[in-house]
């Protein structure tokens, strides 16, 4: 396995979860993990396997509001924990259930039900002075295709509570609890077992405008990559 990047190194080894404290974790679904396959093809009918799907992030906060933030602003309100300093991981590398633990804080008991963060360019390594950074190859018809996609983009999220099977954030005296980073890389491009007019496939990359391989720079704007599972964010380019 691929060693994870993590920009710091407290961060590499996060405090074990316990009671009273809440773990900030990040994703890329199985898209980062296992890549586009069929029938889940990009939007334009490529497979993808991805060997870095690498994402920064800084200026983290959860958050207990009341009531509840609704996603439609910059700015949220209530008592928030902070998650200090910047963290870049390998989504790609995540194993088990496909979460990446960045970090665990000691917390107040309550249910963290917000959370703002920012998607940060780089300061250093290999790819410094990129938020986002996509590798793998791609095939189709035969046709088969190194590439690696980059974004400079710093972007802020502001997002509401997570969305999936089971709630998030409740920390009580004898549970800790978890928040997440959900980035959705289908929003770049775009899903093939999907309309054609679907929302989403409308404003995605889609893949056929890289199929001549290489480094090409991308633009986040107009993109909806932060989630918090199936929770939607408000993004602001900075």
């Amino acid at each position: 396995m691929r060693p994870l990047i993590l920009a710091l190194a407290a961060s590499a080894l996060p405090l074990a979860a316990q009671a009273d404290t809440l773990t900030l974790q990040v994703t890329g679904e199985a898209l980062a993990t296992d890549g586009f396959t069929a029938p889940e093809l990009t939007r334009d009918g490529w497979r993808i396997s991805f060997d870095r799907v690498q994402a920064s992030f800084a200026d983290v906060s959860a958050w207990r509001t009341d009531p509840p933030f609704a996603a439609d602003g910059p700015e949220i309100g209530g008592a928030a924990l902070a998650f200090d300093g910047s963290h870049t991981v390998n989504l790609a590398d995540a194993g088990g259930d496909g979460r990446i633990d960045l970090a665990t804080r000691p917390a107040e008991v309550g249910h963290y039900n917000a959370l703002s963060w920012q998607l940060a360019p780089a300061a250093d390594g290999a790819h410094a002075g990129y938020s986002l950074v996509l590798q793998g190859t791609a095939t189709k018809d035969g046709q088969e295709v190194a590439f690696t996609l980059r974004s400079a983009d710093h972007v802020a999220y502001a997002c509401g509570e997570y969305v999936g099977d089971t709630r998030k954030g409740f920390v009580t005296e004898d549970a800790p609890g978890q928040v997440e980073i959900t980035l959705h890389l289908d929003h770049i491009f775009g899903r093939a077992d999907l309309p054609a007019d679907d929302a989403m496939n409308q404003g995605a990359l889609g893949f056929d405008q890289f199929a001549g391989g290489g480094t090409h720079d991308i633009s986040l704007q107009g993109i909806h990559l932060g989630h918090v599972g199936e929770g939607h964010c408000h993004d602001t380019t900075l």
